[in-house]
C-alpha cells in the first residue's frame, strides 16, 4: 500500500526482497494499490506507477499486507476511504505489517489496538501521543505481535521482509534471498536502532548543562551524583530531580548511555580490546560493557564491532 508522500524504499526494499524469494522458492503475487492507480509520487520525487486503485482491488483474500511509510502518512491517515480499506484488507489477511511510519495508517484502522509496534525512532512522541492504545517500543528494528508485524525506517523494512521470508519459506530461502541482495541474514528484530540518539534532550538549564558537559567531555571519569551535583553548584537530591524533568532520564542513566556511545566508537574506531574500551569508558570490566550494549543495543560488543565497523581505506 502507497499513497502521495510515501517513501521509496519503503516499498522498493521489501518488493525487492519479496520479488528475489520467487527466484529461490515458491515465490509471492505482489501488487502494488494506492488510492488511485497511476503515478504516485514518493516524498523524493520518485514516482511509482500504481497497478491498483483501493476502488477497484478487492480488500478480501489478501496474505500479507504491508503498508509503507512516508512523509504524507498523516494526510493519508485522514483518508477515509483508505483507511477504511486498509481496515477491510487487514480484517481478513493472515499477516498485517508495516514499515517506519507506515504504523499510523495501521493504527488508524483500530487493526493494532493493545499491540505492541514499532516505528522510526523519530515519530516515537507523536505515535504515543496519538495513539495510547498502542504498546509503543522504538528500540527494535522490527517488532512481531501475533499476526502483526511492524519495523522502523526504510533499510529495517528490508529486513523486516526477510523475516517474512523465513517464516514462510524457511531459512535456507531466505538465507539466498539475502546473498543476491548483499544484505546481513539476518538482523535480528531486537536489534536496537543503533545510530539514533533519542535520549540526546538538551538541557534547560545552566546547572544540568554544566552537569552534562562534563560527562561528555569525559565519560571515563567517575560521575557519580556527588560529582555531577559539585558540578551543578546544587544538592544531590535537587540535582536528581531537576536532571530527570529536564532529560527525561536519571543522571545515573544518562552516564552509562555516554559510555556506552563511547565504547562505540572505540569498537569501530580502533582494534583496542574489549577489556581496555571498557575501562576507558568508565563502564569497568568486560561483563559491565557487556551488560550495557545487551540492555541499550540488544548486541554484544564483540558482535557490533563486526557488523559496524568500516575498513580502514574503505571509499
Amino acid at each position: 500500500m502507497i499513497f502521495e508522500g510515501f517513501q521509496s524504499l519503503d516499498l522498493s526494499g521489501p518488493f525487492e526482497v519479496f520479488q528475489q524469494a520467487g527466484r529461490a522458492g515458491p515465490g509471492y503475487d505482489c501488487r502494488i494499490v494506492a488510492p488511485v492507480a497511476g503515478p504516485v509520487r514518493s516524498t523524493g520525487g520518485l514516482r511509482v506507477h500504481a497497478d491498483h486503485a483501493i476502488a477497484e482491488l478487492d480488500p478480501a483474500g489478501i496474505d500479507t499486507l504491508v503498508v509503507a511509510g512516508g512523509g504524507g502518512v498523516d494526510e493519508a491517515a485522514r483518508n477515509a476511504g483508505l483507511v477504511q480499506w486498509i481496515a477491510e484488507a487487514g480484517a481478513t489477511a493472515r499477516r498485517v505489517t508495516s514499515v517506519c511510519s507506515g504504523v499510523f495508517l495501521l493504527a488508524a484502522t483500530g487493526l493494532l489496538a493493545g499491540r505492541r509496534v514499532t516505528s522510526h525512532w523519530s515519530r516515537d512522541a507523536q505515535l504515543r501521543r496519538e495513539h495510547p492504545e498502542l504498546t509503543v517500543d522504538t528500540r527494535p528494528i522490527f517488532v512481531r505481535d501475533g499476526r502483526v508485524w511492524t519495523s522502523a525506517g526504510v533499510t529495517a523494512g528490508m529486513d523486516l521482509a526477510l523475516a517474512l521470508v523465513e517464516d514462510d519459506l524457511g531459512r535456507e530461502v531466505a538465507h539466498t534471498v539475502a546473498q543476491h541482495l548483499v544484505l546481513f541474514l539476518r538482523r535480528p528484530g531486537s536489534q536496537a536502532q543503533f545510530s539514533v540518539p533519542l535520549w540526546s534532550t538538551q538541557p534547560a538549564t545552566d546547572p544540568i548543562r554544566a552537569a552534562v558537559s562534563a560527562v561528555h567531555a569525559d565519560p571515563g571519569s567517575p560521575h557519580t551524583l556527588a560529582d555531577l551535583a559539585a558540578r551543578a553548584g546544587l544538592s544531590p537530591r535537587h540535582l536528581q530531580r531537576r536532571f530527570t524533568a529536564e532529560l527525561g532520564v536519571g543522571p545515573g542513566e544518562y552516564v552509562e548511555r555516554v559510555r556506552v556511545e563511547a565504547a562505540q566508537r572505540a569498537l569501530t574506531g580502533g582494534d583496542d580490546p574489549v577489556a581496555t574500551i571498557a575501562r576507558r569508558s568508565g563502564l569497568g570490566s568486560s561483563e559491565s560493557l557487556r551488560r550495557a550494549f545487551h540492555r541499550h543495543c540488544g548486541v554484544t560488543p564483540t558482535d557490533y564491532r563486526d557488523r559496524f565497523r568500516s575498513a580502514e581505506g574503505d571509499t
